[in-house]
C-alpha cells in the first residue's frame, strides 16, 4: 500500500478507504481499552489522530508508542467523534518503526523555551513552531524561483569562493589550504599567498552582486540566490554569519524601476506564502499573541500576523528620500523627548530604531527610503547630479528594520573608479568589473534581500536564529 500524507488525508481523502500512515508520535493518551496517537509527518501543523483498540495490538507495541518514535499505522480512515479534527484513523496494525526513550528524549509534551530548543535544533523541527517556521520558509524559497521564472529572469550561481570584497567592509572569512602554524611567508614577513591554494588571497563571499551585474550585462535580468557569509562579531537577534541573499540585476533600469520590482517581488511571495500556508501563519500568529499578553499594552502589536502580511500585499509602500527621512525623524516627539539611543543629523546612517520609527509609528506601512548620503553607502552606486546623495534605496518592513538594500549602479566608467579611488579601491583589483563600463556599459540596477529576514517579517519570529535551520553565530558552528 502506498503511504498518504497527513496533510492529504485531513484536507481530501476518502472517508472509509483504508491507509497507510507514517510518522513520528506526538503524543499518546487513553485506557485500558483504547488508546489515541497523535501523529504528525511534517506535512501540516495538523496532527492526525490513530485510534487503536487495546484489545487488537500486544501491550509491548503499545508500551513502545512513546512521544518521538516513529510508527507505521495501516487503518480505515473515518469521520472523527470528537472535537478538534475532521478525520481520525482506526488502528488495523501498528509497527513501531523507531523507538524514543521517554526519559531521553528532549522534547515532551510542554512548553520549550526557543533558546533551549536552538540547543537541540537537531530536533526542533518536530515541534510545531519551527515546523511551520520552515514550511513557511520552503514556499517562500520556491515563491522567489517562481516570481523570476515568470518574469523572464536568468537565474545565476555565483562564486561563494571570492577575491573581492563587494561591500568594502573586510568582514570576510578567509579560505586558504596553507599551514596555519608555519604558512609561507613572503621577504617582508607578510603570508605569502601566492604558494596558496588560489594563488592569492581569497574568502567565503559577501554577496554575488558584482558578478551579478556582469551578466545582466548579457542577459539583461538575471538573480543569484545563495549562501554568502560575513565575519561580524555581532551577537544579536538579526546577524548571522552565514545567510542567504537573493540578489537581482537588471539592465537598462533606473531607482523607481528597481524599486517598482522590489516592492512587487515582496508582496508576491508573502502572497504565496499566505495562500499556501495559512494555517502554519495562523499558528504563529497565535504564538505572538500569546506572547504579547505578557508585554505592556504599548509595547503590543496593533495588528495580528495575518493583518500584518495581508496589510503589506494590499497597500503600497511609502516613498521617501532620505532627506526627507531625517526630516520626519528630527521632528518626531520620540527625537525631541530623547527616546532614540542614536542621533540623528543629515549624513548619519539610519540606526534600526530610526528605521522602526518610521515604518512602525510614523508611516504604520513599509517605506522605501532612497538618495542616502554618497558618504555611507557602497562605492558601486550611482552619484546623483546634487554630487552628494546616491540614488541607493533601502525597504524598510515592520519589525525587523531594513529588509531589501539596492541602488542604480555607476555606469559611468571615469565617476567610478573616481569613486573606488575614493575609497581605496585599486582598478586592477575589479578590472573585469570596469570591464563591463568599457564595452557596451548601460544603466543598470540590483538590489539584495536578507533571506531570513524575509522568513523572519512572514513568520514573526523574534530572533534570525530561528528561522534558518542550523544558525551559524560567534562561537557556535554546532550541527
Amino acid at each position: 500500500m502506498q503511504r498518504t500524507k497527513v496533510k492529504e488525508l485531513l484536507t481530501g481523502a476518502e472517508v472509509g478507504k483504508e491507509v497507510l500512515l507514517k510518522g513520528w508520535v506526538r503524543t499518546k493518551r487513553g485506557n485500558k481499552f483504547v488508546n489515541f496517537i497523535a501523529v504528525n509527518d511534517g506535512s501540516t501543523i495538523h496532527n492526525l489522530q490513530v485510534v487503536a483498540d487495546a484489545e487488537k495490538f500486544p501491550e509491548e507495541t503499545l508500551k513502545d508508542i512513546t512521544t518521538g518514535a516513529s510508527v507505521a499505522v495501516t487503518g480505515e480512515l473515518v469521520a472523527s467523534q470528537g472535537k478538534g479534527q475532521a478525520y481520525e484513523v482506526v488502528a488495523n496494525t501498528i509497527e513501531v518503526i523507531g523507538k524514543a526513550d521517554p526519559e531521553a528524549y528532549p522534547l515532551q509534551k510542554k512548553a520549550h523555551s526557543l533558546e533551549f530548543l536552538r540547543e537541540i535544533a537537531h530536533l526542533r523541527f518536530r515541534t510545531n513552531t519551527f515546523g511551520a517556521v520552515f514550511r513557511v520558509r520552503n514556499t517562500l524559497a520556491f515563491a522567489v524561483h517562481k516570481f523570476f521564472n515568470e518574469k523572464g529572469f536568468v537565474y545565476m550561481h555565483t562564486p561563494i569562493i571570492t577575491a573581492s570584497d563587494a561591500e568594502g567592509a573586510g568582514e570576510m572569512f578567509r579560505v586558504t589550504t596553507l599551514d596555519p602554524i608555519n604558512p609561507p611567508l613572503t621577504e617582508d614577513g607578510q603570508v605569502n599567498y601566492e604558494e596558496d591554494f588560489f594563488g592569492r588571497a581569497t574568502n567565503l563571499t559577501v554577496s554575488g552582486q558584482l558578478e551579478g551585474e556582469l551578466a545582466a550585462m548579457a542577459f539583461s535580468d538575471i538573480y543569484t540566490f545563495g549562501p554568502t557569509f560575513r565575519a561580524e562579531n555581532s551577537n544579536t537577534t538579526r546577524h548571522l554569519a552565514e545567510f542567504w541573499m537573493i540578489e537581482p540585476e537588471m539592465a537598462f533600469y533606473d531607482l523607481k524601476m528597481n524599486a517598482d520590482l522590489a516592492e512587487d517581488f515582496i508582496k508576491y511571495i508573502i502572497r504565496e506564502a499566505i495562500e499556501k500556508n495559512r494555517d502554519d501563519i495562523e499558528f504563529l500568529g497565535q504564538r505572538l499573541v500569546e506572547e504579547d499578553k505578557t508585554r505592556p499594552q504599548n509595547e503590543r502589536q496593533e495588528m495580528t500576523l495575518m493583518e500584518k502580511l495581508e496589510f503589506v500585499v494590499n497597500n503600497d509602500f511609502e516613498r521617501v528620500t532620505y532627506t526627507e527621512a531625517i526630516d520626519i525623524l528630527v521632528n518626531s516627539p520620540a527625537y525631541k523627548k530623547k527616546k532614540f539611543q542614536y542621533e540623528v543629523s543629515w549624513g548619519v546612517d539610519l540606526q534600526s530604531e530610526h528605521e522602526r520609527y518610521l515604518v512602525e509609528k510614523h508611516f504604520k506601512k513599509p517605506v522605501i527610503v532612497t538618495d542616502y548620503p554618497k558618504d555611507i553607502k557602497a562605492f558601486y552606486m550611482r552619484l546623483n547630479d546634487d554630487g552628494k546623495t546616491v540614488a541607493a534605496m533601502d525597504i524598510l518592513a515592520p519589525g525587523i528594520g531594513e529588509i531589501v538594500g539596492g541602488s542604480q549602479r555607476e555606469e559611468r566608467l571615469d565617476l567610478l573608479v573616481e569613486r573606488m579611488k575614493g575609497v581605496g579601491i585599486e582598478e586592477e583589483a575589479l578590472w573585469w568589473y570596469l570591464d563591463t563600463r568599457r564595452f557596451g556599459g548601460c544603466p543598470h540596477a540590483g538590489f539584495g534581500l536578507g533571506f531570513e529576514r524575509l522568513v523572519q517579517f512572514v513568520t514573526g519570529m523574534g530572533n534570525i536564529r530561528d528561522v534558518i535551520p542550523f544558525p551559524r553565530t560567534p562561537q557556535n558552528a554546532e550541527f
